[in-house]
């Protein structure tokens, strides 16, 4: 026993080295690649004023990549505490409709009047991202136990319906508002990352990243549910206050992300399952190298994005880029047959 725990522990320390090793490296080819070269010299050079360079990389280009980190990393541990508790490859913030939820709380504060990350809205539009978030999940699983059947599968139906419901919501509200007002709305909602203020960026991180912590102190026992809801019970495992820290948590992350960046969807599909194939089901493993990966991955999208503005001639959203990589391989694992194997063990939530 104690061969085996040192064993995972090896395996831990091994997984969160890789793993920040490829978050780095996926931020320094953001920090450097762009349409505007640096010269890091001059960046770092405090003797020049005005200094074009260290303007672009600490006011424009690093603020972005470390926005993308935190957002990524927040979605992908997210995404496979959700799979975890679902016992669902298909589980996603997206898919159930957090992230719906979120962006319409988000949606209505900005439509009284509380300003975008600027000022307090640096603190009140989390928290109404927050209650949206909150508030979708609490009406997704009240839906799906008015089926009488509260599985996995009814669980994630339910959530498509929410989301439904959420979309039709901000564009009833992006109606009642000024047109400038619905221009920013509009781009926001398809997710971007933009350049803010590291004042906002520390209350984003200590939003996603305290999420991140309790789902990786939460990964031990989320194995458990993976043997079923009575033999998880049998090991100790409070599986109803497991499941309910999970989605309180998720929603936490989701409002995080989504009152800066908009709906960007997938990663929390895409990053999990891939981990998974590396690294196997062990979520003591899967959700921080999850969170890594899903940093370095929004990181490359949004870089990928940015890059496409000299051939375009303009920056399609990230939401677009990992909405384009996410739906293929959604429909990909659904048509494998995958979602069904794992559907056939679902267990009442």
């Amino acid at each position: 026993m104690e061969g085996r725990s040192r064993s995972t522990t090896r395996r831990l320390a091994l997984t969160l080295v890789l793993g920040f090793v490829v978050l780095a490296v996926a931020m320094t080819i953001a920090v450097v690649a762009g349409s505007s070269g640096i010269d890091f010299a001059r960046a770092f050079d405090r003797t020049i004023s005005p200094n074009d360079d260290a303007l672009i990389l600490f006011e424009a280009r690093l603020p972005r990549v470390v926005l993308g980190a935190i957002a990524g990393a927040g979605l992908g541990a997210a995404g496979a505490a959700l799979q975890a508790l679902l016992r669902n490859p298909l589980a996603d913030p997206y898919v159930l409709g957090t992230s719906g939820g979120a962006a319409l709380g988000a949606t209505i504060a900005i439509a009284f009047g509380v300003p975008a990350l600027a000022g307090t809205g640096a603190l009140l539009l989390p928290l109404a991202a927050f209650a949206g978030a909150l508030g979708a999940t609490l009406l997704v699983t009240t839906v799906a136990r008015l089926t009488g059947t509260s599985t996995p599968t009814a669980i994630i139906l339910a959530g498509i319906v929410v989301n439904a419901f959420a979309t039709a919501a901000i564009t009833f509200v992006k109606v009642l508002v000024s047109s400038m007002q619905a221009q920013e709305l509009l781009f926001w909602l398809v997710g971007s990352l933009g350049y803010e203020r590291w004042s906002t960026l520390g209350i984003a991180a200590a939003y996603v990243l305290t999420g991140v912590v309790v789902l990786t102190a939460l990964a031990g026992r989320l194995n458990l549910l993976g043997l079923g809801d009575e033999a998880a019970r049998s090991l100790g495992a409070q599986v109803t206050v497991l499941r309910w820290a999970v989605l309180v948590t998720t929603s936490l992350i989701v409002a995080g992300v989504v009152s800066l960046c908009g709906l960007v969807g997938f990663v929390g599909l895409v990053v999990p399952h891939g981990v998974r194939r590396v690294l196997g089901p062990d979520h003591r493993l899967v959700v921080p190298a999850s969170a890594l990966v899903g940093g370095a991955f929004l990181v490359l999208a949004d870089t990928g994005s940015r890059l496409l503005l000299g051939a375009l001639g303009t920056e399609p959203p990230v939401g677009a880029i990992t909405a384009l990589i996410g739906c293929p391989i959604f429909l990909l694992i659904l048509v494998g047959g995958r979602a069904r194997r794992v559907a056939g063990a679902e267990a009442p939530l």
